[in-house]
This record gives C-alpha cells, structure tokens and sequence, in this order.
C-alpha cells in the first residue's frame, strides 16, 4: 500500500508537470501569435516583382556577351541597366522607364554590337522597357505619357535598322493606346462606382425625409386636427354650458391658451419636418367609412356642421377614400381654427366616376377670428392640394366675398395603378 502511495504521488506529478509544460507551450504561441502577419494580395505581387526581376538579371548577364563587345567587369553593370528598372514598375513606373529610355540610348554608343548581331539592346531590354512604358499610358500623368510615347518612338527610329523601324513605331503607339484605352475603362468604372455611392446616399437621405415627411403628415392630420377641436370647445363653453362660474371660464381659457401654444409648437416642428419627400403608408389609414364619425365629432366639439352625403361609396377606391377623410379633416379644422362659431357646410357626392367635395364656412366672429397665414399654418392647404393631385384630382381653396372660406376638390372614384390603399401625400 505504501509503494502504491508513492508510484500514485509520482505518477500525480508527473501529470503536473506536463501540464506545466503544455501550458507554458501554449503560453509561447499566444505571445507569438501577434507577430504573425498575413500577406496582403500587393505584397504577393511585390515579391513577384522581385522574382522577375531577379530572373532577368540572371538571363541578362550570362547572354550579354552574345549580343554585345562588353568587358567582363562591366557586364554586370550593363545587365543591370537593362534589368533592374522593372523593379519599380508598380511604386514609379515613369522612373523606371526613364533609367531604361536612358540606358537605352547609351549601351548602342558606349559598346559595339557582335558582328552577327542587328538589335541595339538585349531581349531583355525589351522586355523590361515595353512593359513599364505599357505602366506609364496606365498610371503617369497624360504630360508624362506624351513624353514617354514620343521619345520612344524617336529612341526606336534612331537605334533600330530601317527596316523595324516603322512596325516598332507603329506597335509603340498601339501600346500606348492600349494602355490609355484601359486606363480610362478603369476610371469609367471607378466613377461609375462612386456616383452609385453617392446615388445611394442621395436614396438614404430620400428616405429620411420622406420619413419626416410622413410624421408632419401624421401630426398635421391627426393631432392638429384634435388639438384644434380642444380650443374650439373651450372656447365656446361659456356660451354652450348654462350657468358657468367666472372661475370655470377663466379656466376655460387657459385650457384653450394652452391648446393653442401646443398648436404653435406642433406648427414648429412641422417646418423643421416638412420637406418634398412623399412615402407610403403601412398602417391601416381611415377613408369614406369614418367621414361620418369624423363630422359628428366635429359637432359635438361645439362646431355649427351640417353635411349632405349622397351616392354610392361602394366602388370607390381605399387611395381616394382616404384623400377624401383627410380633406374634410382638414377643412374643419381650419374652419374651427381660424373661423370659430361660424356655421360649416360640408357637402360630398359619390358620383360613378367623379367624387365632389365641397367644404364651406361663414364668417367667423370678429374677436377670435384668425386669418389664414403662413405664419399660422401653411402646410394645411398645401397638404390637401397634394392630396387630391396625388389620385389624379383637382382642389381649390378659396375665400368667399363675405368673409368665409371654400375648400372644393374634384377626385376620382377610382385611381388607375393603385390596388392597395396608400397615403403618398404630405
């Protein structure tokens, strides 16, 4: 038992100490690990670069004294010459023609060519010299593309025999054209590129306003319309309610004072929302259905409504049902806002394929009338005008030679292209 105790404690230690180790391993690859870099797709061609380079110094060298009388210590030198400016083909092609156009026109002076030999550089050279100026028409500014071309064209027409030298000068141009066909290919797409960019972001800023187009709507239709009511009723409880103490009026008035401050800051936030961006709605919206919810709420509100309904609603389309819901709306609201205790005429005729609907108020009473400004509204007429225009209808707004208003719109029963209601106006 007791050797078993000791071979147990060894062998626990055993175990310890590989996890020791192995966690020590583990610890060395974490530190390790940050210092391991991946290499980008531009440093694979780099190294490429380096390889090509490296390869036609190599076949440069030993062959030059095939093609050229060169002393052996300066082989080497001329190899390079010919060689090494393909090396900066990608960071300054334009210097890397100019070191090889330059060497180019040395070597054929400097160094005689062998008898048997009728080319003023080594294939190398050409090699090396074609592609940077290829990379020039590619990247270099259009001066320096100008420049590249024409000397190279000279440079071959001076050094070649008589009989290349019109094919080369042709097939110079023809890279250089290549190249400058390519280049602009590349800059068409890259523009192409950055105005679906910015066509996007012009899209994403639509719809923003379209969105805040959507809340002045909803606020303008909705909670003005509401808001407007509350100060007509306060307004008008003295004289609707018997026997009102002074302090229930005074009362009154402040409710109908703080109605109509809300109402200014309702305005406000409509002029920092209002814009030309129009949007469908998604929400179930009200139509022709509520037009009678909507006028006897009115009258209970304390306004002097009376309406005449007449025709068939059944084929009217949700789009002009709609249009129609929010003219009235907002017909009465202005009547009750800027003409209130004067009687209001509301008349609508569902014809077969035309929809009248003509919305009239009388004069309001001296002392709380409001004229109809932009400082005290302006999106109201203009939102109904959207409206009916928006389903192919007609609407004027007009004041009346005694002192009232008239709001009349022509729509039609059904609007062509929209199957499904939608509220696109502001």
């Amino acid at each position: 038992m007791r050797t078993f105790g000791k071979g147990g404690s060894y062998s626990r230690r055993v175990r310890r100490t590989g996890r020791a180790v192995t966690r020590a391993a583990s610890g060395v690859t974490t530190i390790a690990k940050p210092h391991l870099r991946r290499v980008t797709g531009s440093q694979w061609w780099d190294v490429v670069i380096v390889l090509i380079t490296a390869i036609l110094f190599t076949v440069a060298w030993p062959t030059l004294h095939v093609t050229h009388q060169v002393p052996g210590g300066v082989q080497p030198i001329v190899a390079a010459l010919a060689a090494f400016p393909f090396i900066l083909i990608r960071v300054n092609p334009a210097l890397g023609w100019a070191i090889s156009a330059i060497s180019a026109l040395v070597i054929p002076v400097a160094f005689d060519n062998q008898p048997y030999n009728e080319l003023p550089w080594q294939v190398v050279h050409f090699l090396v010299f074609l592609p940077l100026l290829f990379a020039v028409s590619l990247r270099a500014a259009m001066p320096v593309v100008g420049v590249a071309w024409v000397s190279s064209v000279l440079l071959f027409l001076a050094d070649l025999p008589p009989d290349m030298r019109a094919g080369w000068a042709v097939g110079l141009t023809a890279l250089v054209a290549f190249g400058l066909l390519i280049r602009w290919l590349v800059l068409s797409r890259r523009q192409l590129a950055k105005q679906e960019e910015v066509s996007e972001l012009e899209r994403a800023r639509r719809t923003i306003l379209e969105e805040k187009a959507r809340i002045a709507r909803d606020l303008h239709d909705v909670v003005a319309h509401h808001m407007s009511l509350v100060v007509v009723q306060a307004q008008t409880a003295r004289y609707r309610v018997a026997n009102v103490s002074p302090e229930a009026c005074a009362e009154f008035d402040s409710i109908g004072a703080t109605a109509r401050e809300a109402l200014n800051e309702i305005r406000g936030m409509l002029g920092v929302l209002r814009s030309d961006g129009q949007s469908a709605e998604h929400a179930p919206q009200p139509g022709v259905e509520n037009v009678h919810e909507l006028l006897e709420g009115t009258r209970r509100a304390g306004v002097p409504v009376v309406w005449n309904i007449s025709g068939d609603q059944d084929a009217l389309s949700p789009a002009t049902g709609l249009a129609i819901y929010r003219i009235l709306q907002e017909s009465l609201s202005n009547a009750s806002r800027h003409a209130p205790g004067a009687p209001v005429e509301v008349t609508v005729d569902y014809g077969h394929s035309l929809i009248s609907v003509g919305v009239f108020n009388g004069p309001g009473q001296s002392s709380a009338r409001v004229p109809i400004t932009a400082e005290n509204g302006g999106h109201g007429l203009d939102g109904m005008r959207d409206r009916a225009l928006s389903v192919g209808g007609l609407l004027t707004a007009m004041p009346r030679a005694d002192g009232g208003f008239v709001v009349s719109a022509q729509l039609p029963a059904v609007v062509a292209g929209l199957g499904e209601l939608t509220d696109r106006t502001a």
